[in-house]
This record gives C-alpha cells, structure tokens and sequence, in this order.
C-alpha cells in the first residue's frame, strides 16, 4: 500500500465541507457554479477544497467552456475501500515479532 496515496485519500474525507461536496456529488454530475451556490463559499474556497478530493482520485472534473464540471469517480471510491480494507482488515496469525513473551 502506497502510505502517502492513501493519506491523501483519508485527507479528502476528513473535512465537512469536502463531505458536503461529495454529498452534493451523489447526485450526479455538478457544475462549479452550482457548488459556490449551494455551498455559499468563494470560488478560491471550492478550488481548493476540489484540489484535495481530484488529487485523491475521489472526485474528477472536466472543463466545459469556462465552468469546471465535477463528478464521483466510481474507479476512486473503489481504490478507497481497498484502503480502507487493506489498513482495517484483521489477521488471526501471531505475530512473533511480539516484544511480549509467555
């Protein structure tokens, strides 16, 4: 597992207004312009906020005239759960590398 990967997928999902974008997104495709407004934040704000979710593969956009245009990317979500199921997935063997002896 590639650790800096999945910081910055963990890192998109540890703020509200980023949660608030991707419950936004769940709908389908948005336009930026309809993110500021929903969201009633400034232009920078939402850039940056976008940064974090495309550089995490969580979000991708595409342009269209001079509007960016935002969506869920199924291929992110998919690599995010192997994350989270790589770091959280329980073994039953003993780890002998244990500092504590019986």
């Amino acid at each position: 597992m590639d650790n800096k990967k999945a910081a910055a997928m963990f890192k998109a999902f540890c703020d509200e207004n980023r949660l608030r974008i991707l419950e936004l997104l769940r709908e389908g495709e948005r336009c930026a312009c309809s993110l500021l407004e929903e969201m009633q934040i400034m232009q920078p704000t939402l850039s940056h906020h976008m940064k974090i979710l495309c550089d995490a593969g969580v979000v991708v956009g595409r342009k269209e005239g001079k509007w960016m245009h935002y969506s869920i990317s199924e291929e992110g979500l998919r690599e995010v759960r192997r994350c989270l199921d790589y770091f959280t997935e329980h073994s039953d063997r003993i780890d002998e590398r244990s500092c504590c002896k019986e």
